[in-house]
């Protein structure tokens, strides 16, 4: 991985927070500080990361930049798409724009779909009907696609703005489906060839 070398980076006072860069948690003493020009007690900092050199602004009010990136990473997903957009929708949530991640999450579904077997330019009823009928998707999850739908209809269609915890919420449940449609069935495959071998 290739890094930045920072010119004459200051010790700073120490401040723990999740490098939005590569979601991990540190405690950084390295970069820069500014004073707020309405109060010269309110600093801001510039933070580099330890692990991956990215620079994190943390303003007079605590808020940070980038945020942290909400969701976990899943492996083994064939579809580049599927995965791009997927890791779209945990940055969305990581800079704030939680309407962006629901879309992502309602568009995600889709990708799925396909790279499961349903045929393109479908409707996204067709799509969840498909993963349904496909035993992709349990019975009772089928009432959390319908919520991604709900939500993803309203983010697209109506004049709302969605809050975070709705945003995080359909990003939890896709990244659940994307692990038991993936994740799991991979693992335990990679498993049972193990056994087979002598």
């Amino acid at each position: 991985m290739n890094r930045y070398n920072w010119n004459s980076p200051q010790n700073i006072p120490s401040r723990g927070y999740t490098c939005g860069y590569c979601n991990r948690s540190l405690a950084s003493e390295k970069g820069w500080h500014g004073v707020w020009e309405a109060n010269a007690q309110s600093r801001a900092y510039v933070f580099i990361c330890h692990h991956c050199t990215g620079p994190t602004f943390i303003d007079h009010t605590g808020g940070q930049w980038p945020g942290v990136i909400f969701g976990n990473v899943v492996s083994e997903i064939p579809e580049k798409t599927v995965s791009d957009l997927y890791d779209e929708a945990r940055r969305a949530t990581g800079c704030g724009a939680n309407t962006a991640a629901v879309l992502c999450c309602r568009k995600l579904l889709m990708h799925i779909a396909v790279a499961k077997g349903a045929p393109t330019g479908q409707s996204f009823a067709a799509y969840v009907d498909y993963l349904s009928a496909n035993h992709h998707i349990s019975p009772d999850a089928k009432e959390w696609v319908d919520h991604i739908r709900t939500k993803g209809n309203e983010a697209n269609h109506e004049i709302v703005i969605v809050n975070a915890d709705d945003a995080q919420e359909l990003l939890s449940f896709c990244e659940m489906l994307l692990k038991t449609i993936f994740e799991f069935p991979a693992a335990i495959r990679k498993k049972l060839e193990g056994a087979k071998k002598p």
